[in-house]
């Protein structure tokens, strides 16, 4: 460890500006967007009163998860003492930050009123595990922030067990109130499953660490830097692992719901009846986002190279999106159980499946959501010294 040497960026390149104007014009997409959607009001989007959480919703929740996710790799080297790991710690916990900020401005830009957080923030239901939620985001971005303070600072570097402990304990309790906003939902068929906290837990792993590889390798490649194959080989073979323990908990998801006849309505639109939803569980969260990757990690062709496993990333990050899209626009597009052993009929469409599509308004607003967390990861990397001079074989590989 003595012979790594973090350093900063320069960030004066064309190709650092020509990086920061692209996350610039998305950004202004989505600010735009908002703008648009404040003004004219949600009846431009493909969201209505029965599917009130859209596509900034899924790009919203997704930046969360992955945003716990992501300090998974700085979690292995302070809590279970893994030196291999510790270099790559202060990009892991700076990823994590953005991504959480990305996903709550997705989020509180997507509310309609977005003065109406002061509400949020001032007035507490603790019945309502919203509002742990707004508890659990905060003392996320105050425990990591300490958490960082301890890797960056050697004055308190002493405490860095200590802050790294309580972040992953706090990351955990995060991810599971992600996943309970949706186990508490007994009205919707799709939800009401004690499964969704361990689930999201999981799934959280698998989306940050792909991002994780993405922005290491990116990071490296852009600088000039040398990242050895100890490191990447490393980092594959546990997303490999995270993304076959999504996939088994999805299963175990579906197979649960299968057994209990009240959900076998449920089961039947996501699996062989949603359409559009169907499409997205199959190819999108089975074959793009699990089985793809998975042959690319494990098979001895593939697994050697780097472009494939950044493919790789990218589709995990894709089927992410995919899986949410089906937990979300699927779990709402079904109808409730407004009377449970009884039918009821009107005419405000009980009982019929909501149509969605969503609008460009929802897309650009997400994609500006991944924009702020991608700027704000580029600028923490010209500021900080976060990423050592390099991580080639002969420095990283003696690690354990």
């Amino acid at each position: 460890m003595k012979n790594i040497r973090y350093t900063s960026i320069e960030g004066n390149s064309i190709k650092f500006l020509g990086l920061l104007g692209v996350y610039g014009f998305f950004i202004l997409l989505g600010f735009y967007a908002f703008i648009t959607m404040e003004h004219e009001g949600h009846w431009i989007t493909g969201m209505t009163n029965q599917v009130i959480w859209g596509l900034p919703h899924v790009f919203a929740i997704f930046l969360i998860v992955a945003a716990s996710g992501a300090l998974n790799v700085a979690s292995i080297a302070s809590v279970f003492n893994k030196s291999f790991y510790k270099p790559l710690a202060k990009l892991s916990a700076v990823l994590s930050l953005a991504l959480l900020a990305g996903g709550l401005a997705v989020l509180l830009l997507d509310l309609g009123r977005p003065d109406r957080l002061i509400v949020a923030i001032t007035y507490y239901n603790f019945k309502s595990i919203f509002a742990w939620n707004i508890i659990l985001y905060t003392g996320f971005f105050g425990i990591v922030g300490i958490y960082l303070w301890t890797m960056l600072d050697w004055e308190v570097e002493k405490y860095k067990r200590i802050a790294g402990t309580a972040a992953f304990i706090w990351r955990l309790i995060l991810t599971t109130g992600t996943g309970s906003i949706f186990g508490f939902l007994v009205s919707r068929q799709a939800y009401d499953a004690a499964i969704m906290a361990p689930m999201f837990i999981i799934m959280s792993f698998s989306f940050g660490l792909a991002i994780y590889l993405l922005v290491l390798m990116a990071s490296y490649k852009w600088t000039g830097r040398e990242l050895g194959d100890a490191v990447i080989t490393k980092l594959k073979n546990l997303l490999g692992v995270f993304i076959a323990a999504t996939l088994y908990f999805s299963l175990a998801y579906h197979l649960t719901n299968l057994y209990a006849t009240e959900h076998h309505g449920i089961e039947a639109f996501v699996l062989m009846e949603g359409g559009v939803i169907t499409n997205m569980f199959w190819y999108g969260q089975v074959i793009i986002g699990a089985i793809i990757p998975l042959l690319i990690v494990y098979l001895p062709r593939p697994a050697k190279s780097r472009t494939m496993i950044g493919i790789a990333s990218v589709l995990v990050i894709l089927g992410g999106l995919a899986s949410l899209y089906v937990i979300l626009i699927g779990g709402q597009s079904y109808p409730m159980t407004l009377v449970p052993g009884y039918e009821a009929t009107s005419t405000f469409a009980d009982g019929a499946i909501t149509e969605y599509s969503p609008s460009i308004w929802e897309f650009m607003l997400g994609m500006g959501g991944v924009a702020i967390s991608l700027v704000i990861v580029t600028f923490a990397v010209k500021i900080f010294r976060l990423l050592p001079d390099s991580l080639a074989d002969s420095i990283a590989a003696p690690q354990k």
